[in-house]
């Protein structure tokens, strides 16, 4: 089957190791389920992949792709729960729990195979591409902002890095579910696009806002650092899921931190009950994931160099005909 797979690492220069081809299909196994793509999306997650990041070279070949929706082997639309070994299903008890593509071939590919236990029903609202965009960046906005930050209707959230799919997703949801949402950006057209969705000012990182926030949502790093810590009103809550500008701030701002008493909390992905919630919330609202750009699988190259060059605005779906 035709798929897009990791060939090498390569920590300085990562699509040098991604290739395009021909990989195995997936064979049949006990308590696991083949699903026919149709759609799947591309995360940070498969650009440090290439790099190393969490997939050993004694894995390689790996065909990336955590996120996918497509047809299950009954002919059931489905979406797919992107961490394997959660519960123990499929995998034993043992296993540590992992994304998939850390351990098991991924979604950029004509079919995956996955434990049946992280296959849920795909909401008839909601399309493939949209679907597939929802199981890593948009369960990881919903897991920071409610179920880590704790915020309520009426809170005041920052998200930095807006365009990023995390961020894109943490200003729908936060505006969706009543907050006060600020937004930054260095790109001019991306804080329009920010405004556009819902937030109420979106500015250049570091700017002052106009208050201090209940939370703020994190996934930039060393960069916005200082700034989220500043930003957080007393007792506030910093919930960070990424460090795309590096993890080591020149200043991690300790003094502020335990003199306003703030929380930081570490977030990675979601369960698939907040999996299952944010789809129903979606399919419910008519809140949409915001797509970037639709590409044949076949030109996968492109989707990646657009996403590591940090221009896109939301997800890039990768989608099988």
């Amino acid at each position: 089957m035709f798929a897009v797979y990791a060939a090498r690492i390569d920590r300085d220069q990562p699509l040098t190791g991604l290739e395009l081809g021909e990989r195995p299909a997936p064979e049949a196994r006990p308590g696991w389920s083949t699903i026919t793509v149709r759609a799947a999306s591309l995360n940070h997650h498969d650009l440090w992949s290439l790099r190393g990041v969490g997939l050993p070279e004694g894995r390689l070949p790996m065909i990336l792709g955590c996120d996918a929706a497509g047809i299950d082997e009954d002919g059931n639309a489905v979406v797919l729960h992107s961490v394997i070994g959660q519960t123990g299903h499929g995998v034993g008890p043992d296993e540590p729990r992992s994304i998939l593509t850390e351990r098991y071939q991924g979604t950029f590919a004509e079919q995956v195979a996955v434990p049946t236990w992280n296959v849920l029903p795909k909401p008839r609202e909601l399309s493939f591409a949209e679907a597939a965009c929802l199981p890593t960046a948009w369960l990881t906005a919903y897991r920071m902002l409610f179920t880590n930050a704790g915020v309520r209707p009426g809170d005041s959230v920052l998200v930095q890095g807006a365009g990023g799919g995390v961020a894109t997703a943490a200003i729908i949801l936060g505006k969706a579910a009543g907050l006060r949402v600020f937004a930054t950006s260095r790109d001019e057209a991306k804080r329009k696009r920010a405004l556009e969705l819902g937030a109420v000012e979106a500015v250049e990182p570091g700017a002052r806002l106009p208050q201090r926030v209940d939370a703020v949502i994190e996934t930039v790093g060393a960069a916005t650092w200082s700034h989220s810590v500043k930003s957080l009103r007393p007792g506030g809550t910093l919930v960070i899921s990424g460090a795309t500008s590096g993890d080591r701030p020149s200043h991690a701002e300790l003094t502020r931190i335990f003199f306003l008493e703030l929380k930081v909390v570490g977030s990675t992905m979601g369960t698939k009950d907040e999996l299952e919630d944010l789809l129903s919330f979606c399919a419910a609202t008519g809140v949409r994931p915001v797509i970037d750009e639709e590409l044949p699988l076949d030109r996968a190259r492109e989707g990646f160099e657009r996403l590591a060059s940090g221009e896109q605005f939301g997800k890039i779906v990768l989608t099988n005909s």
